[in-house]
């Protein structure tokens, strides 16, 4: 089974322009900052809404056309969508929300392997008010898999739970997902979340869909600036081909640096992961003078804020081990050095 989505929908000014397509069994990631068309790219699938133009097919069976006038209603597609708020019939029981998906004559035992199997036997009877969100969480999983999906959809699963539950449910909900053959398309702001479950990411930005990409390759080698961001890139900085082939100048912090990446023509911002930037070791290349803005402290490290001295533009964030921190001799300037290998050259958007 296949998914292919091609799909154009407007809101007022927004936009909605996407075409991606995940294959049999692949879990799917779609990342992108909030407001860019996420959870409307996935109700446009279930048939909750409906693009303007454009063509959905699952598993060869058209869902939506906009040419031919096809447009399958939600209960018709078999697609299960995992909603923000789990969606759970509150005048029913666990069993009964799993139960209403299924055929009276599997009702009774399919209800009770889905309770076994997503650890609910224990709560067939509760309403879902009397359940905390994990609970509510896998219990809407079974009613979804009680109507045998043909591709599931998440949005944002684990945004309503704490750090600790989402630990669990995360390994239960990889589970489940590897028994089953369809689609699986995963909304998410935790790139870690989907760094651990999804193999390809599509990166949406302002409404429109990059080219689907290896999610290792995006988190590790980002070539533009919003893949950067949802990697987890904090420094960004207008850039220019410096001096002598293999510089790059960044004109806001007043240095030149030397860049393993050779320069490319699209290449507009300079982008250094905060924990790259580190304090110069003596004659350390790619070293300039900062003065300390702002320090706070995190669980495992420190956050400091540095203004490279004589810029003008946007200050840069260091993450420190705090024993490195503590051992610096002066805590209010330092020198700081990244390595060329860690310059990452950001092209302009793909819009």
């Amino acid at each position: 089974m296949s998914l292919t989505v091609q799909a154009e929908k407007r809101y007022g000014d927004f936009t909605l322009k996407v075409d991606f397509s995940a294959g049999n069994g692949e879990a799917l990631a779609l990342l992108g900052a909030s407001g860019c068309g996420k959870s409307v790219t996935l109700k446009c699938i279930a048939g909750i809404d409906r693009p303007d133009r454009g063509r959905i097919v699952l598993d060869g069976q058209v869902l939506f056309d906009s040419e031919s006038g096809i447009s399958l209603p939600p209960q018709k597609r078999r697609v299960g969508m995992l909603f923000q708020q789990y969606a759970l019939f509150p005048n029913m029981t666990v069993a009964q929300n799993i139960a209403v998906c299924l055929e009276r004559s599997r009702r009774r035992q399919r209800t009770a392997e889905l309770l076994a199997d997503l650890h609910l036997e224990g709560l067939a009877d509760l309403y879902p008010r009397q359940l905390s969100g994990g609970q509510q969480q896998r219990a809407a999983l079974a009613r979804i898999l009680a109507a045998e999906p043909r591709a599931i959809l998440l949005d944002e699963p684990f945004s309503a739970l704490d750090s600790y539950l989402k630990w669990q449910l995360e390994s239960q909900l990889q589970e489940t997902l590897e028994r089953f053959s369809g689609p699986v398309v995963w909304v998410s702001h935790d790139r870690g979340e989907v760094y651990r479950n999804c193999r390809r990411v599509c990166v949406l930005e302002k409404g429109r869909s990059a080219p689907v990409e290896d999610m290792k390759t995006l988190m590790e080698n980002p070539v533009r600036v919003s893949a950067a961001r949802l990697s987890g890139c904090k420094n960004f900085a207008a850039a220019q081909p410096g001096p002598a082939p293999g510089l790059v100048t960044v004109p806001e912090w007043g240095v030149t640096l030397r860049a393993a990446a050779p320069w490319r023509e699209r290449v507009s911002t300079l982008g250094i992961r905060a924990g790259c930037i580190h304090p110069a070791e003596p004659g350390e290349e790619n070293a300039f003078p900062c003065r300390v803005v702002r320090v706070a402290e995190d669980v495992a490290s420190m956050q400091v804020t540095l203004c490279p001295e004589g810029a003008e533009g946007p200050l840069l964030r260091m993450e420190l081990g705090k024993d490195a921190w503590s051992a610096l001799p002066d805590r209010e300037r330092l020198s700081a050095a990244v390595r060329p290998e860690d310059l990452m050259l950001l092209e302009e958007e793909w819009l």
